[in-house]
Formats: C-alpha cells, sequence, structure tokens
C-alpha cells in the first residue's frame, strides 16, 4: 500500500524534531555555562527523562560546590539512579548526600531512598544475604531517626519482608544439611533456627527435623557416644510433644523415641558403653 504524502511528511517533521533535540542535548553536554545547563537537567528531570538528567547532574555537582544548587542537584542525581533502577549507585548517593546535608529538607526521603535503595538490592534467599543484613540496618537506622516518618509503615514492610527473606535462607541452609545428612551440623543448625526464629512458620518442622537428625546422629555414632546422643534425641522429643501434640509427623517421633529409649536401656547395660 502506498504511503500517503501526509505520512511521509509526519515523518520527517518527527525526524527533524528528534535530530534537533539530540542535537540540543548535545551540546548542552559540551556547554560550559553551568546556569543554562543545570536549568536543563531540572527540566529533564521534572519531565521524567531521568537518564539525560542524571547525566547534566554528573557533569554539574563538582561545578556547584559552594552555590545554593548544590543541594538540591546531589539530591535529583541521586534519585535519577534510583529512578533508573540503578539501586547500588542510588544506595551510595543518598548515603552521600545524608552525611554531607543531614539538616536538608531532602534529608529523610534521602535516607528512605537509601534503605529502599538496599532493600531493591536485597537477592533472593538461596544467595548470599549479605546486602539483606545491610539493608535491615539502614532501616533500622530510619526509624530511629524519623520515628514518626510518613515512610515509617513501607519502611516496617520492608523490614518484615527481608525478616522473612532471612528466615527461610535460615531453615532452608539447616535443611539441606538435613538432606546431605549431616546429622550433627544440622542439629546445630536447627538449634539455632529455633531460637532465633521461635515464631516461624517452619517451626514445626524444624523441630521435627531436629530430633530427626539427633536420632540418625546417635545411631551413626561409635557405642560410647550414642548413650549421650540417644538421650538428647529424647528430649528433643519430649520438647516435640509438649509443643506440637497434634503433628502429623507424631508417630514418627514416637517411633524415634521408642527406639532411642530401649538403646538407652541396652547401653546402660554395657560397661564400657560410657562416654570417653
Amino acid at each position: 500500500m502506498p504511503i500517503s504524502r501526509l505520512t511521509v511528511l509526519f515523518l520527517l517533521v518527527s525526524t527533524l524534531i528528534l535530530g534537533s533535540c539530540a542535537s540540543g542535548y548535545q551540546r548542552l553536554l559540551k556547554s560550559t555555562d553551568v546556569n543554562k545547563k543545570y536549568e536543563a537537567a531540572v527540566k529533564y528531570y521534572d519531565k521524567g527523562d531521568f537518564f539525560r538528567a542524571g547525566t547534566l547532574l554528573e557533569d554539574l555537582i563538582p561545578l556547584l560546590k559552594g552555590r545554593p544548587e548544590a543541594e538540591k542537584a546531589q539530591f535529583y542525581f541521586a534519585n535519577t539512579n534510583y529512578k533508573q533502577r540503578n539501586y547500588v549507585l542510588s544506595a551510595f548517593y543518598f548515603k552521600s548526600f545524608t552525611d554531607t546535608y543531614p539538616n536538608s529538607e531532602y534529608a529523610e526521603e534521602a535516607a528512605y531512598l537509601h534503605a529502599k535503595s538496599l532493600f531493591l538490592d536485597s537477592p533472593s534467599y538461596e544467595l548470599d544475604q549479605t546486602n539483606t543484613i545491610s539493608a535491615l540496618e539502614s532501616i533500622q537506622d530510619f526509624l530511629n531517626r524519623y520515628p514518626e516518618s510518613k515512610f515509617k509503615a513501607e519502611t516496617e514492610n520492608m523490614s518484615q519482608e527481608l525478616q522473612r527473606k532471612l528466615e527461610n535462607k535460615a531453615f532452608e541452609s539447616a535443611r539441606l544439611y538435613y538432606q546431605l545428612r549431616y546429622n550433627q551440623a544440622a542439629v546445630v543448625a536447627l538449634t539455632n533456627f529455633q531460637l532465633n526464629y521461635p515464631a516461624s512458620a517452619y517451626a514445626e518442622q524444624a523441630s521435627f527435623l531436629r530430633l530427626s537428625a539427633q536420632y540418625a546422629w546417635a545411631k551413626e555414632s561409635i557405642e560410647s557416644k550414642q548413650r549421650e546422643r540417644y538421650l538428647d534425641a529424647v528430649n528433643f522429643y519430649q520438647q516435640f510433644l509438649d509443643t506440637y501434640p497434634k503433628s502429623k509427623s507424631l508417630k514418627a517421633a514416637q517411633d524415634m523415641y521408642d527406639f532411642s529409649q530401649a538403646e538407652i536401656v541396652r547401653l546402660k547395660a554395657i560397661p564400657t558403653a560410657a562416654a570417653n
């Protein structure tokens, strides 16, 4: 189908306009007029063109030192990185801003966006959680400094989400030891999990797995260590029974308890079975 003259004209005008805008932006990049460059950067920012605004502001910040525009320029520059999802950079620049301008009108929002940048950069629970811990520390610092902030509810929600991520990480790491039959390590990890996350949704499962790992560890131990480890298995069973008397895993737990009790009696009768 042939292209109409009107369509051709429209495409030509659009190309000229875009070319003009691009060339205008390129001239701004090369310009040494700080005021003109700053005004353009703010206009780009207000229009939502964060790439161009950020590029101009990055050039301008060293030139604005000592001027009243410097504060706003640094906040805007940090936010252009945030808006472009460059969360590592935005976290760095928002922190730099709050350190430089702790009493700024933008200080609270910058501290919040610093914490949120770290939150958004936090990896899935399967990966190393160093960044998650940093995000939690930043959120707590924010809440301590701005206890009545308008961002309080959101930051508390972020904190809860990050805590759940650490909880998932801790449980899955402990369960992995169990699955790999590293029973001693599993007992330690599951005990720590129960201490750190007593109200976890995984609490019942962790309690049962700890009993199961302790039972398996006792069975695989040398005879001189077995009685002591079966006694721990019995204690873990009692804790499991007291806390989860209606658990679906109760029958399996009871079987481990009965076997452990029988072994304790048997081992007690063997003089050489005493622990070293």
